[in-house]
């Protein structure tokens, strides 16, 4: 019999440990299996090196913890999670913003005026908003509870979510030139630096701390 530990990168739950513990329960020749996040300590009957990192990888997981930018399951991963928030910011920002356009509630404003900001900033809130709603949703479909799930969406994706509105709402100002509302064509540029901004982030917090929201 021999005991191996494995350091895991990308587990972030209770959801993750129990579709690992389903992995590493189906390979023949695994006595035992404890895992906890980020770290499995296995009992096994020969070297099984290979099938258990190979099932950690199939799970969307990595084995070790040493840093790195070209990990491609990580790249992979946190493009999931980067989706999900974008969808979330996007209902959030374009909904605020469509309205400003439909209702004309900002036309006439003086550029960089107080009441300006005020108007500048509401997209934001509600993109974050909405953002977190949506993983806290996501997260209690995985068997978590609302206060938990509340806790993580605010914990692992605020600073990925303010990136993400930040940029996409400068880009929608320089597409209106300052003016408060929504131009269709540029949402899909919208949507693309939305993405692309905070990815890296979130590629490096699950790579470095095995930390992420779905």
């Amino acid at each position: 019999m021999e005991t191996s530990t494995f350091e895991i990168g990308g587990m972030s739950c209770d959801g993750c440990v129990s579709k690992l513990s389903t992995a590493l329960d189906m390979i023949p020749g695994i006595k035992s299996s404890n895992v906890e996040v980020g770290k499995a300590i296995i009992d096994h009957e020969g070297d099984l090196n290979e099938e258990i990192s190979a099932a950690i990888v199939s799970c969307g997981f990595t084995v070790g913890s040493d840093f790195s930018w070209s990990d491609s399951a990580v790249w992979k991963q946190s493009a999931h999670n980067t989706k999900w928030c974008l969808i979330g910011c996007s209902i959030g920002e374009f909904g605020t913003l469509a309205y400003y356009s439909y209702s004309g509630i900002t036309s006439g404003i003086e550029l960089y005026s107080n009441i300006w900001y005020f108007y500048a900033i509401l997209p934001l809130i509600n993109g974050l908003a909405t953002s977190v709603m949506l993983e806290t949703a996501i997260l209690m479909r995985g068997q978590m509870d609302f206060r938990n799930a509340l806790s993580t969406a605010f914990g692992m994706s605020f600073i990925s979510m303010l990136m993400m509105e930040i940029a996409m709402e400068i880009t929608d100002l320089l597409f209106t030139q300052g003016e408060l509302g929504l131009m269709p064509l540029a949402i899909p540029f919208m949507l693309v630096v939305g993405f692309i901004t905070p990815w890296p982030y979130n590629y490096w917090r699950l790579k470095k701390y095995g930390v992420s929201c779905h």
